[in-house]
This record gives structure tokens, C-alpha cells and sequence, in this order.
């Protein structure tokens, strides 16, 4: 996928665990940043993760309080925490402190990759997106970043997904050339720039570009998606 990939932030002072973490997610085309211990992960929240893993039992601060301080700076980041077996009170905790998730150590792969798509999900239905998005026989998977147009996958460069993306958020709406201008470049005010993107786009994923059924033109305006089925 073209798309920029999924970050998430590994904390877990095993180093072990850590490269297996890296090696598991990555070729599942996760981008991993990884923290040793609390003071590491607290930096590495500037880099603004889309999901944070972290492990309870860390060196220099207590696991729920982390999770507490995390929660603190970002309301809304998927968090799945790792645990030790038998640690009921501990998982409910975590939980009651802002943890979406758990996954019990030894784990297996596939269980936590699960965790993190129904952790990603849940952001986005709290965040008014649906997870799959259809309108016609156009869907988009806002979790795998997948595009699919008559069940085939539509292969989209990051710009073209990122105008994609804004349109499916507000699907249905009219979005000016000055919003989406916005929403996709910090300082361009031309919106001939955004006409290539789309006609980029409709070319991929319109049955007939000329006559758009999903990306529809509104006239000196901009432009609306079609709404949701």
C-alpha cells in the first residue's frame, strides 16, 4: 500500500520482546518506534504515534501510572497493554485507566494483531468514522487503508488517499477548495492543485471520470463525496 503506514509505539524494556514486536509488526507494515522504559515512551509521544503498545512491568515508572501520563497528553490513542498472566486486577486497572486492550504474556501474533485492529476500529467509530466505508461499489477500509472499487483493490499514492480520506470523513457534505486545500498542504492557496489530485483520483476509481458518480463537482465551490449507503 502506498499509504503512510500505521506508527505504534512499542514500550517494553525486554529487548527480546521488543524485536520480536519489530519483526512481527513490520511485516505487517507497521512503522515501529520503540522505548526501553517511561522516560524513552514520554519523549517518543511527540512523534505522535496511531498506537501505543505498552508493557506494564517497566523499570523506572510504574506501568499504570505511564499509562495515566500517556492518557494525559493524548486522549485518544489506542493503547493495548501487555500483562502478566494471573494479573486480573492489574488488566482491570489498566483498563480503568484508559487502556482500550490487553494481551497477556507469552502471546501469540496473530491474537495481538487482532487487538490492534479492534483497538484502531474503536478510535475511529469515537471519532464518528465508520471502519469500511461503502457508497456503490466504492468501499474504503479506513484501518487497512484499502480502497477497493467492484471488489478489486485501487492502488493510491499517500496524497491521493489522504483526499480520499477527508472526503469519506465527510461524506455527503460540500468541502470548499479552501478546506481541502487546508486539510492536505500547509500553505497552498491555489486550487488548481487539488483539481489534479482529483482528477488523479476519479481516474482510478470512477467507472467514467467524465461522469463522476462518487466524487461529485459542486460548481465554483468543491466538491462532495457521495453519501454512505
Amino acid at each position: 500500500m502506498n499509504a503512510a503506514p500505521i506508527k505504534v509505539l512499542v514500550i517494553d524494556d525486554e529487548p527480546p520482546i521488543r524485536k520480536l514486536l519489530r519483526m512481527g509488526l513490520t511485516t505487517q507494515g507497521y512503522q515501529i518506534l520503540e522505548a526501553p522504559n517511561g522516560k524513552a515512551a514520554l519523549e517518543l509521544l511527540g512523534q505522535e504515534p496511531d498506537l501505543v503498545i505498552l508493557d506494564l512491568g517497566l523499570p523506572d515508572i510504574q506501568g499504570h501510572e505511564l499509562l495515566r501520563m500517556v492518557r494525559a497528553r493524548n486522549e485518544s490513542v489506542p493503547i493495548v497493554v501487555l500483562s502478566s498472566r494471573g494479573d486480573e486486577a492489574g488488566k482491570v486497572q489498566a483498563l480503568d485507566f484508559g487502556a482500550d486492550d490487553y494481551v497477556t504474556k507469552p502471546f501469540g501474533m496473530d491474537e495481538l494483531l487482532a487487538r490492534m485492529r479492534a483497538a484502531l476500529r474503536h478510535q475511529l467509530q469515537v471519532h464518528g468514522e465508520r471502519p469500511i466505508f461503502r457508497t456503490g461499489e466504492l468501499s474504503v477500509d479506513l484501518v487497512r487503508r484499502i480502497v477497493k472499487v467492484r471488489d478489486n483493490e485501487v492502488k493510491l499514492s499517500p496524497k491521493e488517499y489522504e483526499l480520499l480520506r477527508v472526503l469519506v470523513g465527510h461524506a455527503g457534505k460540500v468541502l470548499t477548495h479552501k478546506f481541502l486545500l487546508g486539510e492536505l498542504w500547509d500553505s497552498l492557496t491555489d486550487a488548481q492543485y487539488l483539481r489534479v489530485y482529483v482528477r488523479q483520483l476519479r481516474q482510478k476509481i470512477e467507472t467514467d471520470p467524465e461522469r463522476p458518480q462518487f466524487i461529485l463537482t459542486e460548481t465554483g465551490i468543491g466538491y462532495r463525496l457521495r453519501a454512505p449507503d
